[in-house]
């Protein structure tokens, strides 16, 4: 059986934590910030974990991540 590919961007999306957990950062990040509260800004920086749903596809994604 071949080897399989990475998908690149995910692999730049997304964190693989110790424990396994799939973390993410929201996107729409880019323009936009001057009328962003402070409070705003700073959770944009947050990851968060990505829900179980979507977990299965970035696995998929992800092959030798796990």
């Amino acid at each position: 059986m071949p080897k399989l590919k990475t998908h690149k961007g995910a692999k730049r999306r997304f964190k693989i934590t110790g424990t396994g957990r799939i973390l993410m950062s929201k996107g729409n990040k880019r323009h936009k910030k001057l009328n962003k509260s402070r409070r705003v800004l700073q959770g944009d920086n947050k990851m968060r974990e990505v829900s179980a749903g979507h977990a299965r596809k970035v696995r998929r994604l992800l092959p030798y991540s796990f």
